[in-house]
């Protein structure tokens, strides 16, 4: 019944936060667009008025990248700099912006102020930032230990049966993925803990996140899994009809550039809504250990 009523009090909540959800995805756009304009030039540059660019818009080939020679060495080292500055640059701004989308989800007056929000992500930069990089080092450290040293060994023994590589891939995925649903349940609720905060306190949030991931682990993992599944699915079904959409005029292009917005658009708003359940859920523990606090409107 919790996990019901959470998830319909996030989708509320989200519905009411669009006009943030807004804001991220302009600013991962011009991000995106700061990256992709320049290689676009270089490209254009490299190529020039050949009948390279009609080969490549048939699919990639390798034959003509290669065929480019110093061109396509240079246009390569350029886009790998571009994509390391966008990945770091994208990180901050999602540390930045998670403060705010936080700030908004709790409680349940429904309004949005621009300025709320963006003081909020202000307030709560460098505490969210901390946490979502000792949460990624976890998750990195994790991938390393359950995924790639266990296929490492299996695919260098010379006595592993046939199969055994693909079946030890399916269950330190598995695993993987069953830690990765935890992580993300400390990381939420140290996020929706430290908003209610008036100093930074990461670590102790950190620390709150990984109480409340266990006290609550009957109704919160399988919140987080649905959530997981509602996102994977979603990504799944992007993969499914981006690819296999080959526009043939301008118009076409176009139409295809504004659905693929749409759909991350929406992408943005399934991860406020993940968000905004493991809020309500952990308002929900609160008010039931302690209804005084809700109603007063003190912290959590």
């Amino acid at each position: 019944m919790k996990i019901i009523h959470s998830i319909k009090s996030a989708a509320i909540r989200t519905m009411n936060l669009w006009k943030g959800g807004l804001i991220i995805w302009l600013s991962s756009f011009l991000l995106v667009s700061m990256l992709a304009m320049p290689i676009k030039g270089a490209l254009n540059s490299g190529f020039g008025k050949s009948m390279i660019t009609e080969k490549l818009a048939e699919g990639l080939n390798f034959e003509v990248l290669v065929d480019m020679g110093a061109a396509f060495r240079s246009i390569m080292s350029f886009f790998s700099a571009g994509l390391l500055m966008a990945i770091l640059v994208g990180f901050i701004l999602n540390a930045f912006f998670t403060g705010g989308v936080f700030d908004s989800l709790k409680g349940s007056s429904g309004k949005f102020s621009a300025g709320e929000f963006f003081r909020a992500s202000a307030k709560n930069f460098w505490s969210f930032l901390v946490i979502s990089i000792i949460i990624s080092l976890i998750i990195i450290i994790i991938g390393i230990l359950t995924i790639i040293l266990p296929l490492s060994i299996v695919s260098q023994s010379d006595k592993s049966p046939e199969g055994a590589l693909f079946k030890t891939g399916l269950i330190v995925i598995s695993i993987f993925f069953l830690l990765l649903t935890i992580l993300l349940l400390v990381a939420d609720y140290a996020r929706a803990w430290q908003v209610s905060k008036e100093r930074n306190v990461c670590f102790k949030a950190i620390g709150f996140g990984f109480s409340q991931t266990f006290k609550t682990f009957l109704s919160s993992f399988p919140l987080m899994i649905i959530l997981l599944v509602v996102q994977l699915t979603f990504g799944w079904l992007v993969l499914k009809i981006l690819p296999g959409m080959r526009p043939a005029t301008g118009g076409g292009v176009f139409l295809l550039f504004l659905l693929s917005q749409i759909l991350f658009f929406l992408k943005i708003m399934l991860r406020i809504w993940r968000y905004g359940s493991v809020t309500s859920l952990m308002e929900i523990k609160s008010l039931k250990e302690n209804p005084a606090e809700i109603s007063s409107g003190s912290d959590f």
